[in-house]
Order: C-alpha cells, then sequence, then structure tokens
C-alpha cells in the first residue's frame, strides 16, 4: 500500500501532466513561462498534506534562500491577516500577496512541492461550478475547454491529510506564509 507521500507524488504528477496535455491542446492559450510569477501573487491556503511537503523542503534549502524566504513569509502572514480578518473590503480570492516562495530568479525555491493550487494555475479550473483560468491565459469566455475539477482535488488533499493527522486536525488549512514561519506547529499535528 502507498504512503500518504507517495500517494501525493502520484496526484502532484498527474496534476502536471493534465497541465502539460492542456497546454499541448492550447498552446496559444497557456501562457506560462520563465518570468510569468500571476499564480505567485494568488491568495489561497494549502492543506496538511500541502504545508507538511513544503515545511520539508524549506528545511532542506540553502540558509541565506530560507532567511528571505521568512522575512517575505512575515510580510505575506501581516497581509493575508488583514485579508482574511476583515479589515478589507477586497474579497479574498482576488486579493495579491507575494509568494514567500517566490525566489529572487522569479522562480519557485519550493517548485517540486508547489500546492495544487499552483499547479493548476493558467490551465481552466472548476470549484463550485465556477468556471476559471489565468488572466493572462488566452482561454476565452464561452468556449469549452477541458477543465481540471479543484473540488475533486481538494476532497483527495483532505483525504490524504486526515489520514495523517485524523479529522479535526487533517481538515486545517494554512497559507503558505504560515507555514514557513511555524512548521513546528505543522509537524505538531501529525498522528
Amino acid at each position: 500500500m502507498a504512503t500518504v507521500q507517495e500517494e501525493l507524488i502520484s496526484l502532484f504528477t498527474a496534476i502536471d501532466q493534465a497541465f502539460v496535455e492542456v497546454q499541448s491542446q492550447f498552446p496559444e492559450a497557456v501562457k506560462c513561462g520563465r518570468g510569468c510569477d500571476d499564480c505567485c501573487r494568488a491568495v489561497f491556503d494549502v492543506s496538511l498534506v500541502e504545508a507538511v511537503a513544503l515545511a520539508s523542503v524549506m528545511g532542506s534549502l540553502a540558509e541565506d534562500v530560507r532567511e528571505l524566504a521568512l522575512i517575505r513569509a512575515a510580510e505575506a502572514a501581516a497581509a493575508w491577516d488583514k485579508l482574511d480578518t476583515g479589515d478589507s473590503t477586497d474579497d479574498l480570492a482576488k486579493g495579491r500577496i507575494r509568494c514567500p516562495l517566490l525566489g529572487e530568479d522569479g522562480l519557485c525555491i519550493c517548485y517540486d512541492a508547489r500546492p495544487v493550487n499552483c499547479r493548476t494555475y493558467g490551465i481552466p479550473t472548476v470549484i463550485g461550478g465556477a468556471g476559471h483560468a489565468c488572466g493572462f491565459s488566452g482561454f476565452e469566455s464561452g468556449i469549452d475547454y477541458p477543465t481540471v475539477n479543484l473540488q475533486q482535488l481538494q476532497d483527495i488533499l483532505l483525504d490524504l491529510s486526515v489520514r495523517l493527522a485524523g479529522q479535526k486536525e487533517g481538515g486545517r488549512r494554512w497559507p503558505v506564509a504560515k507555514v514557513l514561519l511555524a512548521p513546528d506547529e505543522i509537524f505538531a499535528v501529525l498522528k
């Protein structure tokens, strides 16, 4: 039987393959590439299993890279709290916060452990019956495209997280910045 970690890697691999498939079918519409970091400014939180993967990779980074990410994480956490506590009239989904994992070179410092939202950004997705696509993509409204069902992916992540830590702790979610700032809290909830 596969471990939760192995299942997460399989899920990430399947998502990456789906992205490549859509990109190969609609190369003019998928605008993702080196230097485009719109997805690195989207506001979202991650499941426990994704948080564990990120916290694990962060621990293996060079100290200077990790220190800069922690400085940026503190800034991002403050911005998140402002959005999340209602101090801002902005809709959370429309908020923009620079991901603390975005390196100086415009690339993700934890690319292999990047969350599902990062992996699907740039191709059409659907969640709660509403379709979404990156604003910089060439996907046109009113045209049918293959889509990734984010709810199904979130359900799988929840199942993996519950298997790691039980129902209560497995259902918790964290902003990426808070994962980086409090990795001990993440690891403490594991069974």
